[in-house]
């Protein structure tokens, strides 16, 4: 994956870590939701997607390629542990 891209998708991955007061908030506002950790992973994993799509768009003024996307997720991987703590 791109070097640019790769640190992007990391500072994504920081930002949500430190923004975890705001998805708390979103997740208790939407309280109906049976499955909370669930839902708050489908947060987390749509912050994540979108940078990933969005940067590689902008840096690289095009879609991302499959293998692309198939390192992203590998990354993404990497970092589950951090993510899983966010509530």
């Amino acid at each position: 994956m791109d070097e640019q891209l790769l640190q992007k998708i990391q500072q994504k991955i920081l930002d949500t870590i430190s923004s975890k007061d705001d998805i708390k908030s979103l997740i208790q506002s939407l309280s109906t939701i049976d499955d909370s950790k669930s839902f708050a992973m489908g947060i987390v994993v749509g912050r994540l997607y979108n940078a990933f799509y969005y940067q590689s768009k902008r840096i690289l003024n095009r879609e991302p390629s499959k293998k692309e996307f198939k390192e992203f997720l590998e990354f993404v991987k990497t970092k589950k542990s951090d993510l899983e703590h966010l509530w």
